[in-house]
């Protein structure tokens, strides 16, 4: 699979998913793209995955974006109205489900940026939560470079999650930044040695599988559904979501723990 999946026998409610075509660049073909799409469904199904984290195989390369020499010619004779082999059209077919636009997961995403980032790869971390990189990491949004759109998640999210001013140079010049720049701007959260990149990624999502799976799930989509809305619809819709929590059997467990002085053992219940 040009996109494997794992769930680790220490990590028992994390899966990582691994773009493993380090030969190619950890480019996105239409075979990566089914894949990335099955695998984001079957953790949104599997109520034992608590997180995610997203990586890269190899030491160079996060994700060089849509592959140049299948998916793109593919989906340039589809715009023309050309027939395409089956398995590409599905490939295609299934690009946002794989970059996750419009839908984010049902867990928190951890994305843990082993090298490059560049295009659909940069789209791919946009829809992560929190980002760990190592400090060779480059990123960058080429598509205007190559006369496309930067359709997916850069034009409507990147504005949103860092400065204006940052994405703006970023979508129009289509110039890769370093890694402490991108730390600088609030695009990644640390800059971690490729030694420690995954066993980092792996440390925050221990950490959030810990707490209550509802409430970190509900937190999520708060997060995403508040976005934008005046402070008291915010407000109001803020109660909707913590409301239910609060006759969930976790919730009693965590006061029990509290006053017990013991971790809790949440159920997702």
């Amino acid at each position: 699979m040009p996109a494997r999946f794992e769930i680790p026998a220490s990590h028992p409610h994390v899966a990582i998913v691994t773009l493993d075509r380090p030969d190619a660049a950890n480019a996105l073909d239409p075979e990566t793209l089914r894949d990335l799409a099955a695998h984001w469904r079957r953790i949104d199904r599997d109520d034992s995955i608590r997180v995610a984290i997203l990586t890269g195989a190899g030491q160079r390369v996060f994700c060089a974006g849509m592959d140049m020499r299948k998916t793109i010619p593919a989906s340039q004779a589809l715009a023309r109205g050309e027939s395409i082999d089956a398995d590409d059209f599905e490939g295609l077919r299934a690009v946002d489900s794989a970059l996750l636009v419009r839908q984010g997961l049902r867990v928190p995403l951890i994305a843990a940026i082993n090298g490059h980032a560049r295009a659909g790869g940069f789209d791919l971390m946009l829809a992560s939560q929190i980002r760990y990189a190592v400090p060779e990491a480059t990123f960058a949004l080429e598509e205007v470079a190559l006369g496309l759109y930067p359709t997916g998640h850069a034009t409507v999210v990147l504005p949103r999650q860092i400065a204006a001013v940052h994405a703006a140079e970023l979508l129009y010049t289509a110039k890769p930044i370093d890694a402490t720049r991108a730390l600088t701007m609030g695009l990644v959260n640390e800059l971690v040695a490729a030694g420690r990149l995954l066993d980092r990624a792996l440390e925050t999502a221990d950490q959030i599988a810990s707490n209550a799976p509802l409430a970190v799930q509900a937190t999520l989509r708060g997060i995403r559904q508040l976005e934008g809305l005046g402070l008291e619809e915010a407000y109001t819709r803020q109660e909707e979501f913590g409301r239910p929590l609060r006759r969930t059997r976790d919730a009693r467990e965590g006061q029990r723990a509290f006053v017990e002085r013991r971790r809790p053992r949440f159920e997702g219940r």
